[in-house]
């Protein structure tokens, strides 16, 4: 039997990407194991891994908490487990993990996968904080066994930096999308006429919504802003998530004079649905490792704004959607006009966009980390 951890920061990682991937390997027979911050209190991790570890990880990089307390729970499990494979995902589980794998003593050790889902180094931040991330990566990369890279530009900077040798270093589209579940044939008229109608739009409104936690990097106030350069009174902006930014966005609506136009939806439970009773979907952050939201959007051939950014770029690309410089206000003010005046040839954008989407499903990855694992447990490694 083939032994698999699974280590993310937070659980809700796990819980939104990785449970297909821990569905099917253990109906091939493979022991999987999860491991994050309050695992335990998540029914779906305890359901669908074998066994859930809990560690004290902290969201902030520069909490110690990560450099004393969270390597001796992990190296605790680890001298006990004997995995075959840890696959690490998001930045701080994995720089902490491989830290404590680094102290581990008893051979062989496990194999060490790490799924970047975005450097936090990247272009266009800000040079000293590209420097401290970068020599976070540096220091960890003796720890690393493979990388797997989920777009262009993380790929380029693995490279550039080599932070891994180029025979172990993956390139996937994404870590899967689920193309049955973002179907525009699971939609029903009755169903978006019942959205529409608990917004309270009238026939004439045209809706754009925004689906992303309110935190600085994803710049709701842009798409704010923008709404209120547009002028225009049928035009609504609908956000669904939550995050500690949203009272200040509802302010900031409120002191645009755009409020009765703005949406503030919370948790949603019914993105397909939200997503078909809109005319576009709309991102505007300043980086992303490969933004979900974009590839839901595309599937469900629901034209979509973005911003010219990691992440986004590489999906709409070459006419698959509206790109929009980071923080171009008018930009993303015209690019809402355009999609509301021209619905046929936006909906065409996003038409080529659910072709590229074929690449990004949730059964493609599955495949492609088949082959990885499959490569991963045929080479021998040996850990510095």
């Amino acid at each position: 039997m083939k032994k698999l951890l699974t280590v993310a920061t937070v659980p809700i990682t796990i819980t939104g990407f990785l449970l297909p991937f821990a569905q099917h390997f253990r109906k091939r027979g493979w022991q999987m194991d999860a491991m994050s911050l309050e695992t335990s209190a998540m029914p779906e991790c305890v359901e669908n891994f074998d066994n859930i570890w809990d560690v004290e990880f902290s969201r902030s990089p520069l909490d110690l908490q990560n450099l004393i307390v969270a390597p001796r729970q992990i190296l605790q499990v680890l001298e006990k487990q004997e995995y075959d494979i840890v696959h690490v995902h998001t930045a701080i589980a994995a720089f902490v993990t491989r830290l404590a794998l680094s102290r581990l003593k008893h051979k062989p050790k496990p194999k060490l996968v790490y799924t970047v889902h975005g450097f936090n180094f990247y272009r266009g931040n800000k040079f000293i904080k590209n420097l401290i991330f970068l020599a976070l990566e540096k220091i960890a990369a003796p720890w690393t066994d493979y990388m797997v890279v989920i777009n262009r530009e993380d790929e380029e900077a693995a490279k550039h930096h080599r932070l891994i040798s180029p025979e172990r270093l993956y390139y996937m589209p994404g870590i899967g999308v689920d193309l049955n579940y973002y179907n525009s044939n699971q939609i029903s008229t009755a169903d978006i006429q019942q959205v529409r109608q608990e917004l309270g739009l009238e026939p004439e409104d045209a809706m754009i919504l925004a689906s992303a936690e309110f935190n600085p990097r994803k710049r709701h106030q842009d798409m704010l802003r923008a709404l209120a350069e547009l002028g225009r009174s049928n035009v609504h902006l609908a956000f669904a998530g939550t995050g500690p930014l949203m009272e200040d966005m509802k302010t900031l609506a409120a002191n645009l004079g755009i409020q009765k136009q703005v949406h503030f939806l919370g948790f949603r439970s019914d993105m397909p649905i939200l997503m078909g009773a809109s005319v576009a979907t709309i991102m505007a952050s300043e980086r992303e490792g490969l933004a979900r939201s974009v590839m839901e959007s595309l599937c469900l051939e629901i034209p979509v704004i973005g911003a010219d950014s990691r992440g986004i770029r590489d999906l709409l690309a070459d006419g698959c959607g509206l790109i929009v410089p980071v923080g171009d206000i008018k930009g993303f003010a015209a690019a809402m006009a355009w999609v509301v005046d021209n619905p046929e040839a936006a909906r065409e954008t996003a038409k080529r966009g659910k072709e590229r989407m074929v690449n990004y499903g949730v059964r493609h990855i599955i495949k492609l980390h088949e082959s990885l694992y499959a490569d991963v447990m045929q080479t021998p490694l040996v850990h510095c």
